[in-house]
């Protein structure tokens, strides 16, 4: 049984939320996002609340933790919006913007030149070596960030690469020296 998926989400003032069936749509200050949401799974409306119940018992009850959890998302980006942090390690490693392209230098022969996806948007910080991935979908905010991350994936020797800001690698020792 879902204990997630039996909690009520609050709909906070300044949001405007419309069912049309099996489609919601969530407009708020940042801006708007649908989604079709599965057939074993109903959402109803009660005042400033929506509720996400499962129609069937054996298969409803795995989707309804999981869409109440993608409605839940679709609310809070709209009011307050997502983002990832990365951090780039390496000499000579750094990225740039320009306009809706983000170009790096990861140490290969060539730059890497990622047009963004409509609806993100990046920041680079030339100093700290820092990219900041924002938007208001969590699930293209997390798409884009780690494929900016497969560009160039921290090594577990020196830690160079692409990393999230908050993520630990596991490091390795290098070769020893003879005896």
């Amino acid at each position: 049984m879902s204990r997630i998926g039996k909690k009520p989400i609050s709909i906070i003032s300044g949001v405007k939320v419309s069912l049309d069936g099996q489609h919601i749509k969530v407009e708020g200050p940042k801006g708007c996002l649908e989604r079709t949401i599965h057939d074993q799974v109903k959402i109803v409306m009660e005042a400033d609340q929506l509720l996400v119940t499962h129609r069937n018992e054996k298969s409803g009850t795995a989707l309804q933790g999981l869409s109440r959890t993608l409605v839940a998302n679709m609310v809070d980006g709209v009011t307050n919006g997502f983002s990832k942090v990365l951090e780039i390690n390496g000499v000579g490693y750094r990225a740039e913007l320009k306009g809706a392209t983000l170009n790096l230098s990861l140490g290969y022969s060539h730059p890497i030149e990622y047009p963004l996806p409509t609806g993100i948007n990046a920041e680079v910080d030339v100093k700290a070596n820092r990219i900041t991935v924002s938007g208001i979908d969590k699930e293209l905010v997390g798409a884009t960030a780690a494929k900016i991350r497969s560009f160039r994936e921290p090594e577990p020797y020196k830690g160079k690469g692409i990393k999230y800001l908050d993520e630990r690698i596991l490091r390795k020792a290098g070769k020893t020296g003879a005896k």
